[in-house]
């Protein structure tokens, strides 16, 4: 097992320097930069310190997985469909479990009259692609009409939802961090 690489992995995908995983862990920024090149071998004290300043557990760092494994394609026979009859809309969870990532993509099919739940203010952003008919979002105390080809962008620190008022479908692409359906 290359350690080095790994470590360099780990402290790539946490948005870390060297010399700020250095600092956090009172090492010098050299000595990690030794530690990834495999040209020096932590102790296992330091070791330990380096993974938890990563937020990764010696058990997890020293599981052997690939990124073979990792899930990356996803076909129309993964999805899960459900739909609200009270609202009057579907949602279609293209990646399965998406709710446990930090974000999830879903598509909305809001037929003419229909609404999508109405969501109270949280932490995260939204992002939708109307990709058939048109919809209107009410964010706040704000509405903005949507069509087909538009796309919307917001942090979610106010209340919204969406309404059909059409006389067709319309369909969304609609991706949420965090997840919230």
């Amino acid at each position: 097992m290359q350690i080095g690489e790994k470590l360099k992995q780990l402290r790539l995908r946490t948005n870390l320097t060297q010399e700020e995983l250095a600092i956090r862990c009172d090492l010098s920024k050299g000595f990690i930069s030794q530690i990834e090149r495999d040209q020096s071998s932590p102790s296992i004290a330091t070791l330990v310190d380096i993974l938890e300043c990563l937020g990764v557990t010696p058990a997890e760092f020293f599981t052997e997985t690939t990124r073979e494994e990792e899930q990356v394609r996803y076909r129309q026979d993964d999805a899960y469909t459900s739909t609200d009859e009270d609202l009057g809309h579907t949602i279609t969870w293209i990646i399965p479990s998406a709710q446990k990532n930090e974000m999830e993509p879903i598509l909305i099919s809001l037929p003419p009259g229909g609404k999508s739940q109405a969501f109270d203010p949280h932490a995260g952003e939204v992002f939708g692609y109307v990709l058939s008919g048109g919809a209107t979002l009410h964010r706040g105390k704000k509405k903005w009409k949507i069509k087909k080809g538009d796309s919307i962008y917001y942090s979610a620190t106010l209340p919204y939802f969406l309404e059909n008022h059409a006389t067709r479908d319309c369909n969304i692409l609609w991706i949420s961090t965090p997840p919230s359906f």
